[in-house]
């Protein structure tokens, strides 16, 4: 039964990244907040993605960055010290305890309710807390679903029964198992891979069902990581599908069966194969809404979630599916935190036009906008320009080996670049340049005068340039 009844301007569910920002953001503009969270303020990425994984990544990326140039390389005669990387992954996400983002909260004026909310019909939040008490929360402008995303669990025979790692596991790891099978080729996939195999684990074996690691990216950037990871001693298994796992003893060996009939043998498995939404128990029948394939909940440009009357209900970050990254979902947060305030904001048209994303792998692979593949099928008059990141000054004296693609996607008909790819040693600090290009729809003409400076990567912009010049003398 309810024993208390709350009201509110705004209810946010969830208290990751874009809950907090959706929070936040309609503060500012005088509104009253609840946010209901039921596990760690802060979020998946604060504790069991982004942060822990870039913090495990980290300190083998600068031990090879170090290696790649010859007068340092010879001055590296350890190894990464693990039990230190494993402490310093603890210190960035703050040993699990989250203190410090309630009190961000608290400091910013948001109202937190601790417990498992669900929607209980128009404007309605329901919040269980752990003691078994009910609170109704009542919104009267707003209520937002920022529920993140969980890992997906695939059927495949045997794997519910195997004790297999999802993101949160392998993130949280208290020793560096000897042998690793990764199902799953995507970002989580690749990063996990070459961070436990860089932290001294023997074998990591990489199983991508399509015919490529990273699908979504360029297939030349695609093989650059591929390229790299197998340097480092991975095994990568492309177009390649498990049928059955085995587990025989909890704890033991784990088995994984491909369809081509043969075995992979490991001492765990971590499964990176996609994420679901939470919205199975999110009352989202309450309001006549059923969630899509994989529990997202579909909404508009504005983020008002489909086939709700009265535009008081939206879905911000992960749990809508348009883009499942952090820093997008908060993008999508700020324009509504606005909107509830009343103020007349964009559509979230950067989700579709201009999506920046980074993998951290080494080397780094960063993009925005359009692929080339993407683009065509939008019927754009492509026109690709290339180069290579290590083909530049900069790009040289990062080192032996520190190179990789670098693309761009150009609309001929309006003269602005679409995409843009860039692989290479800590290329995530060139993506915004290229993120701003593309979001603002810089012509080419007018990039010629982003004169970049000497000698830095991000000369490959002008090399870049120079090749549409190539391009078009030779088609007079």
């Amino acid at each position: 039964m309810t024993d208390t009844q709350q009201t509110y301007d705004v209810v946010v569910l969830g208290a990751g990244p874009a809950g907090e920002n959706a929070a936040d953001y309609a503060t500012q503009r005088g509104l009253r907040v609840a946010i209901v969270e039921h596990e760690l303020v802060g979020g998946e990425c604060s504790y069991w993605g982004c942060m822990p994984s870039k913090a495990l990544l980290r300190p083998t990326e600068v031990l090879a960055a170090a290696r790649r140039v010859p007068a340092a390389a010879s001055a590296v005669t350890g190894m990464v010290d693990v039990a230190a990387a494993l402490s310093s992954r603890d210190a960035f996400t703050s040993n699990l305890d989250d203190e410090a983002q309630v009190e961000w909260l608290e400091g910013a004026g948001v109202e937190l309710f601790r417990g498992h909310g669900r929607l209980a019909g128009e404007r309605r939040v329901e919040v269980t807390a752990t003691d078994g008490t009910v609170t109704t929360l009542v919104a009267e402008r707003g209520v937002v679903l920022a529920l993140g995303t969980r890992a997906a669990i695939p059927p495949i025979d045997g794997l519910a029964e195997a004790d297999a790692w999802d993101n949160r596991d392998v993130t949280l790891i208290d020793a560096v198992p000897r042998r690793l099978l990764v199902l799953g080729g995507g970002v989580i996939g690749v990063e996990m891979a070459q961070a436990v195999r860089r932290l001294g684990a023997e074998q990591v074996t990489v199983v991508e069902m399509l015919d490529r690691v990273l699908a979504n990216e360029e297939p030349e950037a695609s093989a650059d990581v591929a390229a790299a990871l197998e340097q480092d001693g991975i095994d990568v298994r492309v177009g390649a599908a498990a049928t059955a796992v085995r587990r025989p003893e909890p704890g033991g060996e784990v088995t994984l069966v491909l369809d081509d009939g043969s075995e992979l043998v490991g001492d765990e498995l971590l499964v990176a194969v996609g994420r679901r939404a939470p919205t199975d128990d999110a009352g989202l029948d309450s309001v006549g809404v059923e969630p899509g394939r994989g529990g997202f909940v579909a909404v508009d440009d504005h983020l008002h979630v489909d086939g709700v009357e009265g535009g008081w209900l939206y879905a911000v970050g992960d749990v809508n599916g348009r883009a499942l990254l952090t820093h997008q979902g908060k993008y999508q947060a700020r324009l509504v935190g606005d909107a509830l305030a009343g103020v007349d904001v964009d559509a979230a048209w950067a989700d579709d036009r201009a999506l920046p994303r980074v993998v951290f792998t080494d080397p780094q692979l960063a993009a925005v906008g359009l692929t080339e593949a993407q683009a065509r099928e939008r019927g754009i008059d492509v026109r690709v320009l290339a180069h290579d990141t290590g083909h530049t000054a900069g790009g040289a004296l990062q080192g032996q080996g520190a190179g990789g693609t670098a693309k761009l996607v150009v609309d001929q008909q309006r003269r602005v670049v679409v995409g843009a790819t860039f692989v290479g040693a800590a290329v995530a600090e060139l993506l915004h340049s290229a993120t701003i290009a593309v979001a603002g729809e810089v012509p080419l003409e007018r990039l010629w005068h982003a004169v970049p400076s000497f000698p830095t990567v991000s000369e490959v912009w002008l090399r870049l340039l120079e090749d549409d010049r190539r391009q078009e003398l030779a088609a007079d």
